[in-house]
């Protein structure tokens, strides 16, 4: 590389300093083992569940706006299924819209694959090592815990997502990602009831783990979930559930 200089400089290490990054270095390849081996997890799990799934909860709307369940299963795939070049070509025909692009990528694709294709492509790419643009691996589980609770919320099923990959992606919640996401969690408290969990300041909303952290994430979810007075600002109009 022209401009760089070989020289190599010795610097000093407080006693324990050389240590302490070999230490920390350790910890971060052994969490991203786990986040790995936790998308991995999730993805083996939620495509056995699609695979359960009737034909008319197929077609029944997520909580993702606009997407029967079809659509949310079809998207959770997308980054597997497509190349960078494909990408970029179909953010083109979207003009470079990226949610124009997501949401007609996912149409296209829910109604080109079976149901049984589409609970496939999730079990065959489990330890595929995609990550979103942004975000990196607690991204990616997130992507896949968060619209696997928009089917199995939307769809009545009561599936309890592990508490280990709940708290990863709790921990991860901020403003920043709260903007990202369209959350609106100003003057609220969010409380887990079945863990030791809190976000935010202001009046208390309470409810499970995983369905405060489909609020963190900009949804609304079905009634009898949340207490609390401000609840019913997340909660979804009667005909919507």
């Amino acid at each position: 590389m022209i401009g760089v200089s070989r020289t190599i400089y010795w610097i000093y290490v407080p006693v324990g300093g050389t240590l302490d990054h070999m230490e920390n270095a350790t910890a971060r390849r052994e969490k991203k083992a786990e986040v790995r081996a936790a998308i991995s997890a999730e993805r083996r799990e939620l495509a056995d569940l699609l695979d359960t799934l009737r034909a008319d909860q197929w077609n029944r709307q997520s909580l993702c706006a606009g997407w029967r369940v079809r659509e949310v299963a079809a998207h959770m795939s997308t980054g597997f299924r497509y190349s960078v070049p494909a990408t970029l070509g179909e953010l083109a025909k979207a003009r470079g819209n990226l949610h124009r692009m997501t949401d007609r990528v996912a149409r296209k694709d829910a109604a080109a694959y079976s149901t049984g294709a589409l609970a496939a492509f999730l079990r065959d790419n489990a330890d595929h090592p995609w990550t979103p643009p942004v975000g990196g691996l607690a991204a990616a589980l997130g992507h896949d815990v968060v619209h696997g609770l928009d089917i199995t919320v939307a769809l009545g099923l009561g599936r309890r997502v592990p508490e280990d990959r709940l708290r990863i992606l709790l921990a991860e919640i901020r403003p920043s990602s709260l903007r990202f996401f369209g959350a609106d969690l100003d003057g609220v408290r969010l409380c887990a009831e079945d863990l030791d969990w809190s976000y935010g300041s202001g009046s208390p909303v309470y409810g499970r783990a995983q369905d405060l952290l489909l609020l963190a994430y900009g949804r609304r979810i079905p009634g009898g979930l949340l207490r609390g007075e401000p609840g019913n600002r997340f909660t979804l109009p009667t005909e919507e559930v």
